[in-house]
């Protein structure tokens, strides 16, 4: 979390709680009207505050996944061809979806999950 999140978030709390007592002294004996818009505007400025705050995406969370994959001994390589339509597949078609390797053919656009076949 970066600063302006934490000032923001601590901003609205203490807009909210001056705000609630604003609107609870409003109905004191000697509470005036004025005090109950001072406090619904410290209240709402307050939320407004933390909504912007939690939307707010903070600064360097992109994140790369780099996925690396260790195969046992001798691995012959066939080409990886399209189930639907024959098409040679790259591995710039194979992407990761969800933790699971995703195939798209760029030829007929199908997309589906690879699987790897038991080895014996």
């Amino acid at each position: 979390m970066n600063a302006i999140k934490i000032i923001a978030y601590i901003s609205a709390a203490i807009l909210i709680f001056f705000g609630v007592l604003f609107i609870y002294a409003t109905f004191s004996p000697n509470g005036q009207i004025g005090w109950l818009v001072v406090g619904a505007i410290s209240v709402l400025i307050g939320f407004g505050l933390i909504f912007w705050a939690a939307r707010k995406p903070a600064v360097g969370t992109d994140q790369n996944v780099i996925v690396k994959i260790d195969l046992p001994g001798n691995v012959g390589l066939d080409t990886l061809k399209c189930k639907s339509c024959g098409g040679v597949l790259s591995t710039e078609n194979i992407t990761l979806v969800a933790g699971a390797p995703v195939v798209t053919c760029p030829f007929c656009k199908t997309t589906y999950q690879l699987t790897e076949e038991p080895k014996w």
